[in-house]
């Protein structure tokens, strides 16, 4: 695991705001999905362009911090809280 582009990923307050309310999606969106938040959602709350909010969504993914699911026109987001707890571990072993 590359921690550098993680960290790198971590290091915009926006993308760590996303994660913050992915955690707790029916607190902070109108509408959860079981295949989690619409990007259409995320980017009202951010109040950012689409594609402002759609590079800061593909930064997340790519790192593996978020997961997508298309479904027709519409992509959902949602924590990998698999890749997160991974994450941490290496942190703790490498720090």
């Amino acid at each position: 695991m590359e921690l550098i582009r993680v960290y790198k990923a971590l290091s915009n307050p926006t993308r760590v705001q996303i994660l913050q309310w992915l955690k707790e999606p029916s607190k902070y969106f109108p509408e959860v999905y079981p295949d989690g938040v619409c990007v259409s959602d995320i980017q009202k709350k951010v109040q950012l362009s689409q594609s402002t909010v759609s590079q800061y969504l593909s930064t997340l993914q790519d790192v593996g911090l978020i997961e997508s699911t298309r479904k027709g026109q519409w992509t959902y987001y949602k924590r990998n809280e698999v890749q997160i707890k991974e994450i941490k571990r290496c942190i703790m072993d490498h720090i």
